[in-house]
């Protein structure tokens, strides 16, 4: 079997999902998991699945000619996990939005020697505060040996309006 990542983008419309899922179906593909999003009236999503090799040729020349969608395929490295042992945080991250902020966030997590990988991120209005708040929610693997509180505090370190909540799993 093949692993294959799919990024898809495109203009938004009724029964898009239905339709790459279908064409995936038919094709012998089987739809392990996904991430999709309403973006500014379009829609962009990335899927992971697997398909069997003699069926890798056809799946992809009907995806390509799904209408209206740009959607790039990659054949993944076919490993599930692999790092089963590392610790693994979901941390919700809260505070006033700016410029630069998710970068901000990314480049502490790399100093500390951690991975981001999985994020989800919005910007929602707060009247009370006078400013947008950011919100994100981020999976984080951690290296060997690495304390979670090195991380969150790294973070908070950041700003004093910034809050990092570990959310229990």
């Amino acid at each position: 079997m093949k692993q294959l990542v799919l990024t898809i983008i495109g203009k938004d419309r009724p029964g898009l999902v239905e339709e790459i899922s279908t064409t995936v179906l038919n094709h012998h593909g089987n739809w392990l998991t996904s991430n999709l999003s309403y973006l500014a009236g379009h829609f962009a999503g990335i899927v992971q699945l697997e398909v069997a090799d003699e069926h890798l040729q056809p799946l992809q020349s009907a995806l390509s000619e799904l209408p209206s969608l740009d959607i790039r395929i990659e054949c993944g490295d076919g490993e599930m996990d692999t790092n089963k042992e590392a610790e693994r945080i979901n941390l919700i991250i809260t505070g006033n939005d700016r410029p630069g902020i998710v970068q901000e966030l990314a480049s502490v997590i790399r100093h500390k020697g951690a991975n981001i990988t999985q994020l989800s991120s919005k910007q929602r209005s707060a009247p009370n505060w006078g400013v947008p708040i950011f919100s994100a929610m981020a999976t984080v693997t951690l290296p060997p040996g690495m304390n979670k509180d090195a991380v969150i505090d790294a973070l908070e370190n950041i700003t004093s309006d910034l809050i990092v909540d570990v959310e229990e799993a």
